[in-house]
C-alpha cells in the first residue's frame, strides 16, 4: 500500500479513485477472514486506538473498537461526562493527554464540524505524531460511513472484485433529509469519485437546489479535486420520477424534530410521498438493493417489510461491513506488519 498518502482521514473529497481502490481492496481481504476459530491479525499489535467520542454512537464506535481489536490493537475509550472537559480543560489539551499515553489513531465524533479537522491541524503544529480518524463531526462528514456504503454497493455489483469500476456508470438514488446528513456528503464524494451517478429527492425544506453543485469543486482548503472526471449529481423532487433506471435506492434517517423546526408538516405526509416501500421500489425494477444508514424509523424512511425483506436490504449488510472497512482505515493509518497474502472471498 505504498501509494497511501492520507496522514488522516478526515472527509472523502480528497480522495482519488485509487485511494477508493485500496481501500475496498482491504476491506475485501478483511471482510473473507473465517468468522471461527482465530481471527485477529498482527497489523496493529503495539499500537493503541483512542477514541474521543464527543456525540452519542452504537454502530460507529463499536464498528471501530471491533476493527482494532481484530488488528491486535489497544482500545483507549473517553468518555466526555468524565473527562476534565467539564473543569474547562480545552479539546485539544485533552487529545494531547491522549497523545501523551501513547495514542497512535485518535478517532474524533463531534456534533460540530470541522472539530476533527482543527485537531489533527493543532496536532500536526505541535509535531504529534498521531493520526486522526472522523467517525462524524456535525453536518460535515461521515467518512468511514460513505466507504463502508460504497464497500457495500461494490460487493452487490461485484461480489468478486468490488471496486470502484463496481460504480461506474451506476445510478444512485438518495432519499430523505439530505441537508442535515453528513452521510449524505460522504456517500455524494465517494459515489461521485467512482464514477456514479447520483439522484437527490426530498422536498425543498430537506434539499436545497444548490446540492446538485455539491461536487463541482473542492471543499475551501483543498487546492483541487483528485478525481479527473466525477459522477454527475441530480436534484428530483418526485419520489415517482427519481426511481425509475434506479440501480440501487438509499434512504436517509428522518429526525423527528425537522416537525419542529417547521420543515415537515407531518410524518405521515413524508412518508406517503417519499417513504419507501415494495410497491415504490418496484418502479425501479427487479433486484434493486435498498440502503440505510441507520438507526431506522420505520414507518417513516421506509415500510418495515422492506426492511426485513433480505432479498432486497442490504442494511444488515451495511453493519456487517463497517468493520472491514474501519480495519482498512485503521491499518493504512498505523500499521505495524504486512498483511498475509489475499484470502478467498467470502
Amino acid at each position: 500500500m505504498s501509494g497511501w498518502s492520507h496522514r488522516h482521514v478526515l472527509d472523502l473529497a480528497s480522495f482519488s479513485v485509487e485511494d477508493f481502490a485500496t481501500v475496498l481492496e482491504l476491506a475485501q481481504r478483511f471482510r473473507s477472514l473465517p468468522v471461527a476459530g482465530a481471527r485477529k491479525l498482527p497489523a496493529l499489535q503495539g499500537r493503541l486506538m483512542t477514541s474521543l467520542f464527543f456525540e452519542p454512537s452504537t454502530r460507529t464506535r463499536s464498528s471501530f473498537e471491533l476493527a482494532a481489536k481484530r488488528l491486535s490493537a489497544e482500545v483507549q475509550s473517553f468518555s466526555p461526562s468524565a473527562s476534565s472537559l467539564s473543569k474547562g480543560e480545552s479539546l485539544l489539551d485533552t487529545a494531547r493527554t491522549y497523545v501523551a499515553m501513547g495514542a497512535d489513531i485518535l478517532v474524533v465524533r463531534h456534533r460540530c464540524a470541522g472539530v476533527p479537522h482543527s485537531l489533527a491541524r493543532d496536532l500536526d503544529r505541535c509535531g504529534e505524531r498521531v493520526a486522526v480518524l472522523s467517525a462524524g463531526d456535525g453536518l460535515h462528514s461521515h467518512p468511514s460511513q460513505g466507504l463502508l456504503d460504497l464497500f457495500t454497493l461494490a460487493r452487490h455489483f461485484s461480489p468478486e472484485a468490488p471496486g470502484p469500476a463496481s460504480l461506474m456508470g451506476r445510478r444512485i438514488v438518495i432519499v430523505g433529509d439530505v441537508l442535515h446528513s453528513r452521510v449524505a456528503r460522504s456517500n455524494l464524494w465517494a459515489l461521485t469519485g467512482c464514477g456514479a451517478d447520483v439522484v437527490l429527492c426530498a422536498p425543498p425544506t430537506l434539499l436545497p437546489e444548490c446540492f446538485a453543485d455539491f461536487v463541482a469543486a473542492p471543499p475551501p482548503g483543498q487546492r483541487a479535486d483528485p478525481v479527473a472526471a466525477r459522477g454527475r449529481v441530480q436534484v428530483v423532487r418526485s419520489l415517482e420520477e427519481a426511481l425509475p433506471g434506479a440501480d440501487a435506492v438509499m434512504t436517509l434517517r428522518l429526525q423527528k424534530e425537522r416537525m419542529q423546526q417547521h420543515l415537515l408538516t407531518s410524518l405521515d405526509t413524508y412518508h406517503r410521498r417519499y417513504g419507501l416501500s415494495h410497491r415504490r421500489l418496484a418502479l425501479c425494477g427487479d433486484g434493486v438493493p435498498v440502503l440505510h444508514p441507520g438507526p431506522v424509523n420505520r414507518g417513516v424512511e421506509i415500510a418495515g417489510e422492506l426492511l426485513d425483506d433480505p432479498d432486497r436490504s442490504l442494511v444488515e449488510e451495511q453493519v456487517r461491513n463497517g468493520i472491514p472497512i474501519r480495519m482498512a482505515l485503521l491499518y493504512l493509518l498505523a500499521a505495524t506488519a504486512p498483511l498475509p497474502p489475499p484470502l478467498t472471498a467470502a
